[in-house]
């Protein structure tokens, strides 16, 4: 088996090693970037730099929309947000890099994101590709957040990390010796799947006591009545700690030393969850080599999902997570 090059996100002299010597050569150019997520839909403009330019976004679910419909009004965001770019008279964005919640067939071919019922295997990046007239690109939302935590972000000069998202739903994304893993369908990551509470709720996975089925915005709501909003101090640090559970295992089987964690529920539950988070993993991951791994808060805020889709899009052009899927591995 012939592996791709590795990438080292964190080394600039790397990253400019792109297949179009344009992504990175002329500083005008700007990346087209959405994220699609349970609960909105964003798309914005960024620049080959990661300098976010718009950034506009919609509710994602609306009744009575079927999944044509809500790929109609994506594009329509997409379009005022082309239009404006336009106005301010920016170049055509020469590639589109979307993150989308899984799971999903390699290079988001079919998509079906635990969050948007609607979307059962929707033909998503092709149907993008042409109606964009742009080369497009498609990853997981938070492998995404991952790339994007590394480019410009929390895990600036590391090159072993996990980047998770807690929100609607909850997520992940590995980075591994400067590179971010695929898996043989681009799932990889999935830590919202790992099972936290043997015993626990019923996950809509199938499972149950999933990490995405009790600490997610979604699990939230449906172990306590109340939105995450709402939460009380019990719920937080619950919360935290079922987090700091699941990455104790994936640091300790990876070998890392930080995870980065975004999303509405992390983020807005704020200090209290990551101090929780953080003193499980102190109890939990117990191996010398997992001792000191460190839980955070992503850096990039709100603009975090549309930096993360521009990094897919940039990871397509220099030949990584693309459109073709790897052969099979022996």
């Amino acid at each position: 088996m012939t592996e791709s090059p590795v990438v080292d996100l964190t080394d600039p002299s790397e990253i400019a090693a792109t297949n179009d010597p344009t992504a990175t050569n002329d500083p005008t150019a700007t990346i087209l970037a959405i994220d699609i997520g349970g609960t909105k839909m964003a798309a914005g403009i960024v620049t080959v730099g990661g300098e976010v330019r718009d950034h506009r976004q919609i509710p994602t679910d609306q009744p009575g929309r079927d999944a044509d419909g809500l790929f109609g009004a994506l594009v329509e965001l997409v379009a005022t947000v082309r239009a404006a770019s336009t106005d301010r008279g920016e170049p055509d964005p020469i590639v589109c890099g979307v993150g989308c919640g899984g799971p999903m067939t390699w290079g988001g071919e079919a998509v079906s994101p635990m969050n948007i019922g609607a979307w059962r295997s929707f033909p998503l990046r092709s149907r993008l590709e042409s109606a964009l007239a742009l080369p497009t690109f498609v990853d997981n939302d938070a492998k995404a957040l991952a790339l994007a935590e590394g480019w410009t972000g929390a895990a600036v000069g590391h090159r072993d990390y996990l980047g998770m998202v807690v929100s609607t739903g909850v997520g992940g994304g590995i980075v591994l010796d400067g590179r971010l893993l695929d898996g043989a369908e681009g799932n990889a990551g999935h830590i919202g799947h790992i099972t936290v509470e043997p015993e626990g709720h019923l996950c809509r996975c199938g499972n149950r006591g999933c990490l995405e089925a009790e600490a997610s915005g979604t699990g939230i709501a449906a172990i306590t009545g109340r939105p995450s909003a709402e939460a009380g101090p019990e719920v937080v640090t619950r919360t935290g700690t079922l987090v700091g559970r699941a990455v104790a295992t994936v640091a300790t089987l990876l070998d890392l030393r930080l995870a980065v964690v975004a999303g509405s529920v992390a983020l807005g539950f704020g200090a209290p969850f990551f101090a929780a988070a953080q003193a499980e993993i102190d109890d939990r991951a117990r191996l010398d080599f997992a001792r000191g791994c460190v839980i955070r808060p992503a850096a990039l805020g709100a603009d975090g999902p549309i930096v993360g889709a521009a990094a897919v899009g940039r990871r397509g052009l220099e030949g990584h997570g693309g459109r073709d899927r790897p052969g099979p591995r022996q």
